[in-house]
Parts: C-alpha cells; sequence; structure tokens
C-alpha cells in the first residue's frame, strides 16, 4: 500500500481497492492506552468532515458529563488497512485528533498536545526527532486464554532458534508493523527469557508516537494469533530484567540537518546537544512520573539489571542515565534510557523535548561526564560528585512532578492535572495491598 496518503480522495480509492469495510477511528487516552469507535464505510464521508463524535466523559481524563461532547478530526496521512483483521470486508485506522464542539484542538488529547510542543520546537527552528528502542515479553496464555507469567523459552540476548522461540513471532510482527508504514531498523532477543526487542527508524516525533502505539497494538494482536500474550509491563517477573523503551533523540534545523552532529568539535558533539542534555538532566526527575507511569516502573529501575538509576551522561558507559552512541554526521544523537514502554509515547515525549528544550534556550552546561561504571562507585564518592538518583517509587515521581512549571507546561494544564490527581490514587490503591512478598516474610515470624 502507497505510504503517501495525502487527500480524502486517496482514502477512498485505498478503501474500494482493499474492500475495506469498517474503519476504526482511533486515539489514546492520557495514560496511553488506544480507544477507538469503528464505523461502517458507509460513514466515512461523515467521518472524513470530522463530524463523528465522541463521549469524552466516557475516557478517564478527558471530560465531564456536562461537557462530554467531542469530535474525531482524522488525520488522513495515518490509515492503513490492518493486517491481521480479514482481507475480504476489510478493517482499516486513522488516528484521529480529539476537537472540542467549537472546533478547538482539546487540550486534554495527547496528540493535540504532542503537536503544541512540537510547534514551539518549530519556532525556535527545530525539528525533533525520536528512535526508540521497545522492549516486551511473550508469555504463555492458559486454557482460557488469559495471559500468564509463563515463560516462552529460556533465550538471551542475540540467541537463535531454537533457543529462542519467538523469532517467528518477531518477523511476523516486524512484516505487519511494516506495511502499517513503521521502518524498523533491527529486531533481537533481549537478555532476559522471553524478552524481545524491536527497534524503529528515527522519525519526527509525532510520526514516531504513532508508530510506538501502532507496534503496541499490532503486536499485543499477532501474539493472541499465535496463542502468547504480549506484555510491555516494565516488570513481570522478579529476579530478572524489565523492559524498557530506550530513546534516541535528535534535533534538526528545518532543512533536515542534525544540529546535535559539529565536526569542528573534538567529540563531534555540538553545543547545542550538550545544552539539551543538561535539561534532560536537570529535569528527569520531575518527568519521570511521565517517562515511568507505572508502581511497577520502579521496581526495574533498581541497579543490577541494565536499567539506568543515577543521574549521569557519558558517551562511553551503559550505566549513565544518558548514553552517547559513537555514531557521529547525521546519526549524532542522545539515548535516554531511563523510559518504558508503559509511557503515553505522546507525553513522554513532549515532556522530554520540553526539557531539552529548556536547556537549548537557558545554554545550561551539562555536568562531567562519567566514564566508569556508576554501579561500582561508593556513595560518598557519587556525592562527591553529584550524582544523583532517580525517583525509587511513583510516590516521590509525582512529588518532583507537582513541584515542575516546566512539566505542566509540556503537558498542558488539563493534562497535567488529571494525570497527577489518577496517578496518585493508583499509588494509593498500591499502598493499600498487601504483596504475597510481606506474607511470606511477616506472617509467620510475627
Amino acid at each position: 500500500m502507497d505510504r503517501k496518503i495525502n487527500t480524502r480522495e486517496d482514502v477512498i480509492k485505498l478503501c474500494n481497492a482493499n474492500d475495506v469495510k469498517f474503519i476504526r477511528l482511533q486515539f489514546c487516552d492520557i495514560h496511553g492506552l488506544v480507544k477507538n469507535i469503528s464505523v461502517p464505510i458507509g460513514q466515512l464521508e461523515k467521518a472524513l468532515d470530522n463530524k463523528v463524535m465522541l463521549d469524552g466523559s466516557s475516557i478517564r481524563g478527558f471530560r465531564t458529563i456536562e461537557t462530554s461532547d467531542m469530535y474525531f478530526y482524522p488525520d488522513i496521512s495515518t490509515f492503513r488497512v490492518l493486517p491481521w483483521r480479514p482481507r475480504e470486508g476489510a478493517v482499516a485506522r486513522i488516528i484521529c485528533d480529539i476537537y472540542n464542539p467549537d472546533g478547538t484542538p482539546f487540550d486534554g488529547c495527547p496528540r493535540n498536545n504532542l503537536k503544541r510542543v512540537l510547534k514551539k520546537a518549530e519556532d525556535l527552528g527545530y525539528k525533533f526527532n525520536v528512535g526508540p528502542e521497545c522492549e516486551f515479553f511473550l508469555f504463555d496464555t492458559d486454557a482460557e486464554g488469559f495471559p500468564t507469567n509463563k515463560l516462552t523459552d529460556q533465550g538471551g540476548y542475540y540467541d537463535v532458534e531454537p533457543t529462542d522461540l519467538g523469532a517467528d513471532v518477531r518477523r511476523t510482527i516486524i512484516n505487519t508493523i511494516e506495511e502499517l508504514g513503521c521502518e524498523v531498523e533491527a529486531s533481537h532477543h533481549e537478555v532476559a527469557p522471553s524478552q524481545h526487542e524491536i527497534n524503529f527508524k528515527y522519525a519526527d516525533a509525532l510520526e514516531t508516537a504513532d508508530n510506538v502505539i501502532t507496534f503496541k497494538w499490532a503486536t499485543k494482536s499477532i501474539a493472541h494469533e499465535y496463542g502468547l500474550y504480549a506484555t510491555f509491563m516494565p516488570k513481570p517477573i522478579v529476579g530478572i530484567n524489565g523492559s524498557g523503551m530506550h530513546c534516541n533523540m535528535s534535533l534538526s534545523d528545518l532543512k533536515g540537518n542534525n544540529v546535535f552532529f559539529d565536526d569542528s568539535k573534538k567529540d563531534g558533539l555540538s553545543d547545542t546537544m550538550k545544552y539539551f542534555i543538561a535539561g534532560l538532566l536537570k529535569h528527569v526527575k520531575s518527568f519521570c512520573a511521565v517517562s515511568n507511569p507505572l508502581v511497577n516502573s520502579y521496581k526495574r529501575l533498581v541497579p543490577g539489571y541494565e536499567a539506568p538509576v543515577y543521574i549521569a551522561w557519558s558517551k562511553l558507559n551503559r550505566s549513565a542515565l544518558i548514553r552517547i552512541p559513537a555514531t557521529r554526521g547525521a546519526g549524532t544523537r542522545a539515548e535516554l534510557r531511563c523510559p518504558d514502554p508503559a509511557a503515553n509515547p505522546y507525553l513522554a515525549f513532549a515532556a522530554m523535548l520540553e526539557a531539552g528544550l529548556d536547556g537549548v534556550k537557558n545554554k545550561t552546561q551539562p555536568p562531567d561526564e562519567v566514564n566508569e561504571n556508576i554501579y561500582d562507585l561508593e556513595m560518598h564518592t557519587m556525592k562527591e560528585r553529584d550524582i544523583h538518583a532517580l525517583p525509587g517509587n511513583l510516590d516521590e515521581a509525582l512529588k518532583y512532578m507537582e513541584e515542575s512549571d516546566l512539566v505542566r507546561e509540556a503537558l498542558g494544564d488539563h493534562t497535567y492535572h488529571h494525570y497527577i490527581e489518577t496517578k496518585y490514587k493508583e499509588y494509593q490503591s498500591y499502598r493499600a495491598h498487601v504483596s504475597s512478598w510481606e506474607t511470606d516474610h511477616y506472617l509467620h515470624a510475627f
């Protein structure tokens, strides 16, 4: 299918050519969960005229019952026929922005919000590019088809068949998401048993965020066809590595030139790049509740499992929060290693960009890079070198977020307040829960 879809006529022709009978109007809530409404092909013109309505009071974090009427505004360029649905009487999807009845963008729509922050970057002369590395687990399902955490293989880094039992599933996922418009650079078995990684080519942050939610939906759907369950939960099993979504980031000028690269510098890194890194390091505690949004996210961010814990940067060191891969030129980029795949990509990318731009606008200097394995440093050494840790749990991360004007600006008032409110409720529910660890350790002792 031609990926260049520019007009409503293109959409209508593709529907006719592919025997499309249903259109999924797709969007995201503030927590990054994909939602949709399905309309029959006879309602396509109405949908393309932005006349299909949404009950915003039914979506957590959107509207109250008194102001619930909202509208789908389809982004025609995102039209895709869903490969895992029947080819006869096919189903297509279009990603939508959510608008108010007066024709203005709803500020609580995560996609609208990312567009707003990207416009701020554009006004400064920049485009924001992101290339994510998405990790996930494939687990068996039970006799009723419900997910378990039963491992499907005992593979490790870069293993091949038959140790890697997920190769066929990954191949099908990649074929599917490439048909949906995602350009995949690589895939492999990850370090933990049953864990896998698929990496996209970098793209404009809005396109990348669309690709992330498309990838997650497609991965779960393909896994289901194999009788498996794909999960993007950051730490589903104790004692093995969790799943991250490392984000490779760069700024380009409006002509597409990578402004993170400067061949006049010995290390090839521009001042703009170092300012951007400094902004990320300065504000990462404040946006951590967005990039790592679950109670479970902080079970991954502990020493010993390859996840970053300490706020530092390096051109060499994979224990640092931000790593600068060796590639120079168009591929010069900063890899932020703390985000996990449970994050809403629209909100996470907006917060990261806002933080980086703050560093650029204020010409903030980053701290000295740390090239030693930070996990091996003594605590007094880290204190002397002013190396701090990421928040230790969701409650701590939310407190940093509450104090941050920058994150409030990045998310917009509506989403900022609703996000904090729902996440505090989630944490309070977790606090009240008595876990099996507690009963195992305390019930017989006390």
